[in-house]
């Protein structure tokens, strides 16, 4: 763990077991936040967990929503045995008001003696000022406990900040030769079970789930979580169409009062549609367009001053390349099934070969992953 800030007094070296212990508990408060992914934007999925004397006491994560905050969560749960407590926090707490008092402030009123932070956050009202604050009041400060895992939990909150958009994951089921499907086909069952589950969790823990006009013609795709109990947490829709054709029997349409769907299109698109599908409940944004394609970045940018933070995209291999040749891939989880589907199947990432995605400079590869008689191939960035 690295500490603190230059004018902070260093800590003397924990012993062994001591230092075992708060990456116990640090790992335990990065977990409780996971909870929260998918749910809680604009806001950070922010997990807490307050201990002492060796007891957790109180635990917390931010609700959907974004609030209350997950700090202010543990404290109301452990009461009174706050006083005197350490709180393991994945974010700096908040040191300013906005919708909610500041999680500093409610730290300090609470007793706290030491808090154990895993990372600084780049929002410029805080950056580094809730830090400063409470150790201003003589309280512990220790920062840098698991920061990349709690950097990869919070990547959208991140980008947002940093590059005025979302986290951006691509998702692609690929048969034994790197195919998406075939013209004309209609859905292509890929992939099985055991990775069709683990696409409903990860829409779960995404903001919204993105798709071209074209996956919504050829497949009529519901994109919603459909794990049992978890239908709730679907994330948001988002049509990228640039024409406003979607049809109003489609799922996307036809169930938009159980889970929103956002349209994109063109400026030059009809007015007369655009009426017809906000009256259906679909919220229809408008970008430019070059020979028919919508500016990605453009709907990027949209999305992240909506508050959205994480973008799950699955189609197709059109929404795909554009997305890549853009340089706007952070994340990318290849699903690769045995079958083959030959010659007349669709290439992955249309005019591009998958090594565009694959052997980009600026993703790594992180390594595989058997689920059943399928495998996931996962890439971040750099």
């Amino acid at each position: 763990m690295t500490t603190t800030m230059a004018d902070m007094t260093p800590a003397a070296v924990a012993p062994a077991q001591a230092e075992a212990d708060d990456e116990r508990y640090m790992r335990l408060a990065i977990a409780l936040g996971r909870r929260g992914l998918g749910q809680t934007w604009p806001n950070p999925a922010v997990g807490a967990v307050l201990v002492k004397d060796g007891v957790v006491v109180g635990r917390g994560w931010t609700v959907r929503g974004g609030r209350p905050h997950a700090e202010t969560q543990a404290l109301k749960r452990a009461g009174k045995e706050a006083e005197g407590a350490t709180i393991y926090v994945s974010l700096e707490p908040c040191s300013h008001k906005g919708k909610t008092p500041p999680c500093a402030d409610a730290i300090i009123r609470a007793g706290v003696t030491r808090v154990v932070s895993a990372i600084e956050d780049p929002n410029p009202d805080v950056a580094g000022q809730g830090h400063r604050k409470l150790a201003e009041r003589g309280i512990r400060v220790d920062i840098g406990l698991c920061a990349d895992e709690a950097r990869r939990v919070h990547a959208g909150h991140f980008r947002r900040v940093a590059s005025h958009r979302p986290q951006v994951m691509l998702k692609m089921a690929l048969s034994a030769d790197e195919k998406v499907g075939r013209a004309g086909a209609g859905p292509v069952a890929l992939t099985g079970e055991k990775a069709r589950e683990r696409v409903f969790l990860m829409r779960a823990q995404s903001d919204a789930i993105m798709v071209g006009i074209g996956t919504v013609l050829s497949d009529n795709p519901a994109l919603t979580c459909r794990l049992p109990g978890m239908f709730e947490r679907s994330p948001i829709r988002i049509v990228l169409d640039s024409k406003l054709r979607v049809p109003l029997a489609s799922h996307v349409i036809a169930t938009v009062r159980e889970t929103p769907t956002w349209v994109f299109g063109s400026k030059t698109a009809s007015e007369v549609s655009e009426e017809i599908l906000v009256e259906r409940g679909a919220r229809v944004f408008r970008v430019d367009s070059t020979n028919g394609a919508l500016d990605i970045e453009a709907v990027l940018r949209i999305l992240a001053t909506e508050g959205v933070t994480k973008v799950m995209v699955e189609g197709g291999p059109a929404v795909a390349a554009s997305l890549v040749k853009a340089d706007l891939i952070d994340e990318a989880v290849l699903l690769r099934a045995d079958k083959r589907l030959g010659p007349d199947g669709l290439d992955a990432l249309a005019d591009l070969p998958l090594s565009a995605l694959t052997q980009a400079s600026h993703l790594l590869f992180r390594g595989s992953e058997q689920l059943g008689a399928d495998r996931a191939d996962y890439f971040e960035r750099a």
